[in-house]
């Protein structure tokens, strides 16, 4: 006799378990419960749909070949049975059902299993703000929340929006409504934007970046309220200011949709998604969870942490299919691997941050490198900045991020491999990385940056992080002098750091005018993106000066003002 499974949940990972699960096994009757009119859409394209890239809104619901995913789709195709507008409000585990509730009808039903699923993904926060009921406040989480979205854009009703988070969606939502002409404002509680992302010379760094694409970001303000003249948004009020606005899109964070299994008595961790262990499978033996709902394990920390991602969903949902087809798969964990776009500049990280490794336990080292894509000689060599760290006393791998115009993918996933595979900062710059001017320098941006940590980590290199180097300059800055070694023609077109005590030597000239150079000061050496720097430290060390150190990222990688002529 087959066996019966129900998966509560019809987007990315029960769409992935019923597909996985029928390949497996052909005779399982499978049933997919969603309370929702749409199943299995790309969800991670709605700010691309709210913005105009994808001109319909079915091409997140269609295949490749344009099969729109709907029920009829999976039954003919897969042989799974979906019942959309369907919303399970209680599990009996000792009776090995659930019941379901018509949306439609206003029917109740009940559904045995004999293996249940719980993907039931997670909800935006809705902050307590007053207004917050206002006709024009936004979510962006489901296709129905990118549809009204849209429409209202569409219907020109919106000329001035606010997004209340600066995280992921928020910021897509940002580039959506900015693309769409709408004039658009970031608020968050925190500094920076993509806090949860980004240390602080990324986070300053992407704020400049946001500000030259007409998006202001106000970090360090709270939201007191969303001002309403009747039913309609007028402006959007914080501890330091208003602004008129007609939209309001509220991007505070997601919280799993854990209810049914608190409910049911299954465990549920501290930040609240169903605790699962490597298979996937709850403290039931008969009850499987995956995707936002859940939490997982760090694969750095072997901490539990909470990753709402679609990638995630998907793989959780192949390794529920496999176990409850009898292949004892295991889900491993995440790193914390996050990507976006942002108008033509990418932003990205993996693994832990300095702060976050010196958290766990690790004494972390790091270095901000900048470096082409591809070389200069080639067309559409872009620049990117990049942050890596690692143990001391390992030389382990903890993390990076990437921010730049260049082509970042392809160094966070090589990067995301080497932390998942516990590689030292030796591994990676020794790494047999594919090369041909059309896609990397002849050492490519890991490599240095690899190389750079490595002479940091060994003591040949002292250096500052852009933070690192403001907060000395503002505490004791007479003690230290900079050495710009750019040429002048550079510094005019590039600007310069905004404090009076540096001097600008080209690096050609260096060798013939140490001379110039005080011998009781601390000397940090720093060029467009400190490559010279580098070299200007060495001819520096080499001509005796005991006190110098380099500036990391140079003038490309300085995230705070800049003085300009």
């Amino acid at each position: 006799m087959s066996k019966r499974v129900v998966i509560i949940g019809g987007v990315a990972c029960g769409g992935k378990v019923a597909s996985r699960l029928r390949r497996l096994e052909p005779e399982t009757e499978i049933l997919m419960l969603e309370k929702g009119e749409h199943i299995s859409y790309a969800a991670c394209g709605l700010p691309f749909y709210v913005g105009g890239t994808v001109s319909d809104y079915k091409d997140l619901i269609n295949t490749s070949i344009g099969v729109m995913r709907d029920a009829s789709y999976f039954k003919a195709v897969k042989n799974v049975n979906i019942l959309t507008s369907h919303m399970v409000t209680s599990i009996n585990k000792e009776l090995k059902n659930v019941e379901a509730t018509d949306l439609c009808t206003g029917e109740r039903k009940l559904f045995s299993y004999d293996y249940l699923v719980i993907a039931t993904g997670a909800s935006p926060i809705i902050p307590p703000i007053p207004g917050n009921q206002l006709e024009g406040i936004f979510k962006l989480w489901t296709l129905d929340d990118a549809i009204k979205l849209r429409s209202a854009i569409d219907r020109g009703h919106v000329k001035r929006a606010a997004i209340v988070g600066g995280g992921l969606v928020g910021l897509e939502a940002a580039e959506a409504m900015a693309t769409r002409g709408i004039e658009t404002a970031v608020v968050d509680l925190l500094g920076w934007p993509l806090p949860a992302m980004l240390d602080e010379e990324f986070g300053a760094k992407l704020k400049g970046l946001m500000a030259s694409k007409g998006v202001m970001f106000y970090g360090g303000e709270k939201v007191t309220e969303i001002v309403g003249n009747g039913c309609e948004v007028v402006a959007l009020r914080t501890d330091k200011r208003e602004m008129a606005v007609e939209a309001v899109l509220l991007a505070v964070g997601v919280k799993p949709n854990a209810h049914l299994a608190t409910e049911t008595g299954l465990e549920v961790g501290q930040k609240g998604g169903i605790l699962v262990d490597e298979h996937m499978r709850t403290s039931n033996p008969y009850i499987y969870a995956g995707g936002d709902v859940v939490e997982t394990r760090h694969i750095i920390t072997n901490e539990l942490t909470y990753q709402p991602m679609g990638s995630s969903a998907n793989r959780q949902g192949r390794v529920i299919a496999d176990n409850i087809a009898g292949i004892p798969s295991v889900f491993k964990g995440v790193v914390g691997t996050a990507i976006m776009r942002f108008f033509d500049f990418t932003v990205a990280r993996t693994g832990l941050s300095e702060h976050a490794a010196k958290g766990a336990g690790f004494d972390p080292v790091s270095i901000i490198i900048v470096d082409p894509d591809k070389p200069h000689f080639m067309p559409g060599s872009a620049w990117i900045l990049a942050r890596v760290v690692a143990d001391r006393c390992t030389r382990r791998l903890l993390g990076a991020q990437f921010l730049g115009p260049g082509q970042v993918d392809k160094r966070l996933d090589a990067f995301v491999a080497a932390v998942t595979g516990k590689l030292t900062v030796d591994d990676l710059a020794d790494a047999d990385f594919g090369y041909a001017p059309p896609y990397s320098t002849a050492l490519d941006p890991l490599t240095h940056a690899a190389n750079a940590l490595r002479n940091k980590m060994d003591w040949m290199l002292v250096s500052y992080s852009p933070s690192e180097f403001k907060r000395k300059l503002d505490s004791d800055g007479e003690d230290v002098l900079l050495l710009d070694v750019r040429t002048p023609a550079e510094v005019k077109e590039q600007g310069r750091l905004p404090y009076e005590n540096q001097v600008n030597i080209p690096l050609g000239q260096l060798r013939d005018r140490t001379n110039e150079l005080p011998a009781d000061k601390e000397i940090v050496t720093f060029c467009k993106v400190s490559v010279r720097g580098w070299d200007a430290y060495n001819i520096l060390r080499g001509k005796g000066f005991k006190r110098v150190a380099m500036l990391e990222g140079g003038i490309v990688g300085w995230p705070y003002e800049i003085d300009k002529p």
